[in-house]
């Protein structure tokens, strides 16, 4: 893999920083990390993304808080988007409740519902995961994994 294409995983993943949850009157701070996940036969181990190799499984928590009170009747929701560089394919998502699309945003849902044409939707087709995040909390963490093409 070419310094290139780390940067462009990294590239991604910092994104987060500038994005900017839809939500009204109150502001959230995103930030991430990128790891990539070691494994032996007893452990599993988180490293920071320093140099990464075709099928490396790539691990990118974000997290979430927010500056601001949530307004009395608000439900608090707001909706983390991100995409997803070319040189990885989604795993999957630590809590399973997020949406993926397979057109640059343009629709979304489950992968198991999404089609391409005559065929189910995969992994490798994924260009975009993004979260619904409804509680008040002040504070939070997402995680999802990809692999390394």
């Amino acid at each position: 893999m070419t310094n290139m294409h780390i940067a462009a995983i990294l590239a991604c993943a910092m994104s987060f920083g500038a994005a900017t949850p839809a939500l009204a009157q109150q502001q959230v701070v995103l930030a991430s990390d990128v790891y990539v996940e070691r494994t032996d036969a007893a452990s599993r181990l988180l490293e920071p993304a320093r140099k990464l190799v075709p099928g490396d499984r790539v691990v990118t928590i974000v997290t979430w808080k927010r500056t601001g009170a949530v307004r009395l009747g608000s439900s608090g929701q707001f909706v983390v988007t991100n995409p997803l560089p070319r040189t990885v394919y989604f795993q999957g998502s630590a809590d399973g409740n997020d949406e993926v699309s397979i057109n640059g945003g343009r629709t979304w849902g489950q992968l198991g519902n999404l089609r391409i044409g005559d065929r189910l939707a995969s992994a490798e087709d994924v260009t975009h995961i993004r979260w619904r995040i409804a509680t008040p909390a002040p504070q939070g963490r997402i995680a999802y994994s990809a692999i390394v093409r």
